[in-house]
């Protein structure tokens, strides 16, 4: 990559300095990659990803205002251009030290004006990206297709009411699954932003989840032919484009996957913006998708609640973060999926370091996350503490409800033996206090 241009030039491989001041900001203070908790290391805990789309495809415009962003690598032809966009992410990603990286399809290589043409761009760009990959060692962590921008998806790509369309978006999907086996993708992302309706009048919704749910099955059955081993995700949101997206939130979306029998062939990607525009907390679907043991990797970013749309923020919100990794080392990890940096810098930050800035900002919010859940764990009270608030199910009448050997003859008999229960205090505030001293 010596003989390349250099898109970051004056900007070194960003290094950890744990005594850094509050100004120098292109240095981690907080992620130390090879530091070990609970017997991982960080970077194995945290399994950062840099997503294309925001960072190397983003202009700043907005629905109000033309293009702010205006980077060195969007010049030539389109192919010309993405060629550039993939050496300039690719020294981003070894300049900051991050393994993974995520795309669509048509982020890596312009759409053709025919399926065959938009293929060979896709051949070209991932023989480049295969190459790159294996000069610096980064990794896909996971690739999905994008089945919501082009005019031919506005009613839908899975559940289009159309199957001209939907069979276009299958024969997308083939070639994304084979980019995904050619470049060792760890997962395949489905997000369906136009999967939903705009008004109920002109919607069939049993036949609409019906087809995704086939969609879905044709999706695994190529999976397996091909010999593909990688994890399939479905990521939620509520709404936008759609007025009313299928995959609502993580239960829906656990809901769709058992009624169709998908349980065992999909997991969850959970980005927490699309939680609180269902109008959940942040940690709300991260926590139920690994109740359910169906978290599989999350798109680690940040709204503003106060808005009702998507801003794909940076993550800076430690108490968030440290919500996210306690649930996260509880469940053992993440792996093959990730923390994946679904987020844009603001439209008016328009330097280039502006995106390392933003980067090791999420990244250190992350680490400091991890360190305090782990603390957290490790020091045992707010665990004992929930561990004793249920401790009537472990013994007695409680330990055949836990079983599910209880019948309601037993509970009636337990009632008139013992009468009326105490009331017990749930200590919430006392709980907040000790998880504040974490912070």
């Amino acid at each position: 990559m010596a003989a390349q241009e250099e898109f970051f030039a004056g900007i070194p491989k960003i290094p950890y300095s744990p005594s850094a001041g509050p100004a120098d900001v292109l240095c981690f203070k907080h992620y130390n990659a090879e530091e070990v908790l609970m017997g991982r290391k960080m970077e194995d805990w945290l399994r950062f990803s840099v997503c294309y789309w925001h960072s190397f495809c983003g202009t700043g415009a907005d629905p109000f205002g033309a293009p702010t962003l205006h980077r060195p690598w969007n010049e030539g032809t389109p192919m010309e251009s993405a060629k550039k966009r993939l050496r300039a992410a690719f020294e981003f990603f070894t300049k900051l030290g991050v393994k993974y990286y995520t795309f669509h399809d048509r982020d890596m290589a312009p759409e053709g004006s025919t399926l065959e043409e938009s293929n060979r761009n896709l051949d070209e760009m991932t023989d480049l990206a295969l190459q790159l990959q294996s000069q610096t060692g980064v990794r896909v962590l996971w690739v999905t297709c994008n089945l919501f921008a082009h005019p031919r998806y506005m009613n839908g790509a899975a559940t289009n009411p159309d199957c001209h369309v939907l069979a276009y978006a299958g024969a997308q999907l083939k070639k994304g699954l084979d980019t995904a086996q050619k470049l060792g993708a760890q997962n395949f992302v489905f997000w369906g932003g136009r999967e939903g309706f705009l008004t109920i009048h002109n919607t069939d919704v049993a036949a609409e989840l019906k087809h995704m749910a086939n969609f879905f099955k044709m999706a695994v059955k190529y999976r397996e032919k091909i010999g593909l081993k990688c994890q399939f995700l479905i990521e939620p949101k509520p709404k936008e484009p759609c007025k009313h997206q299928y995959d609502y939130d993580a239960v829906s979306v656990i809901g769709f996957l058992k009624h169709y029998g998908l349980e065992n062939d999909f997991k969850l990607n959970i980005e927490p913006n699309h939680t609180t525009l269902a109008g959940h907390s942040y940690e709300h679907d991260v926590v139920m998708a690994s109740a359910f043991g169906m978290l599989g990797s999350v798109d680690s970013n940040t709204g503003s609640p106060d808005l009702g749309w998507d801003t794909d923020q940076f993550p800076m919100d430690i108490r968030n973060a440290t919500l996210l990794m306690k649930t996260i080392i509880e469940q053992g990890g993440l792996q093959p999926g990730g923390l994946n940096f679904d987020a844009k810098v603001h439209r008016e930050s328009t330097d280039l370091e502006d995106l390392f800035i933003a980067h090791i900002g999420a990244m250190d919010t992350f680490a400091r996350g991890l360190r305090n859940a782990v603390r957290i764990i490790e020091d045992g009270i707010i665990p004992g503490m929930v561990k004793d608030r249920y401790s009537s199910f472990s013994h007695g009448i409680g330990q055949k409800v836990e079983e599910g050997s209880a019948s309601l003859e037993e509970m009636e008999d337990f009632i008139k033996q013992n009468g009326e229960p105490k009331v017990t205090s749930g200590k919430q505030e006392k709980y907040e206090s000790i998880f504040n001293h974490y912070i």
